[in-house]
């Protein structure tokens, strides 16, 4: 069976084009490699296998096939990669390119990509490089975990929980500047 390289848009109704168009160009480069691509809302790639949504057990199934996953930066995602022992390579959804509403995915990208939990993906070069390097064996990190129902639904809840607290703006404290007194003290 040739290699698979599974990429996730997630659900988010913002459109994530740049993710469809550079697993097409990957998918171009490498005819050898299966390339299947959830793709949400944006339009489905041209060159690659395209899935508007995927049910979650399908989904987890796929990265279990998986060689190398490239996902959004929506933290039930990376632990779904993580529990099948996968490394994902990601490319968090970008506010100023009208992918999402905010930065929430790039702060928390940069947050788990700095411990090694993913590879931060934000150029097309980093991502085929990264592609190389993955099909040539270098994103898994052993079995995947076992997960029971109450482990499951504690994951869910957390991943709720990550997405939520990292989308809350929290407001700068204001400086407290004196006010100035008129007239003698």
């Amino acid at each position: 069976m040739s290699a698979v390289v599974l990429a996730l848009a997630g659900t988010d109704h913002h459109p994530f084009d740049r993710l469809v168009e550079w697993m097409d160009v990957a998918a171009t480069r490498r005819a050898d490699v299966r390339f299947v691509v959830q793709h949400g809302s944006a339009p489905p790639p041209r060159v690659a296998e395209g899935h508007a949504f995927l049910a979650h057990d399908v989904m987890v199934g796929l990265i279990q096939q998986s060689s190398v996953v490239v996902c959004h930066g929506g933290p039930g995602t990376i632990m779904d990669a993580r529990e099948a022992g996968r490394v994902p390579l990601c490319m968090p959804r970008d506010p100023r390119l009208g992918e999402h509403v905010d930065d929430h995915q790039q702060r928390f990208v940069a947050v788990v990509g700095a411990v090694g939990l993913v590879r931060p993906i934000g150029t097309l070069e980093g991502l085929l490089a990264e592609l190389d390097g993955g099909l040539a064996g270098g994103l898994h990190e052993g079995e995947p975990a076992a997960i029971d129902g109450t482990r499951q639904a504690a994951r869910a809840r957390a991943a709720a929980e990550l997405d939520h607290l990292m989308s809350v703006r929290i407001p700068r404290p204001r400086r407290h500047r004196p006010t100035q007194l008129s007239g003698p003290m």
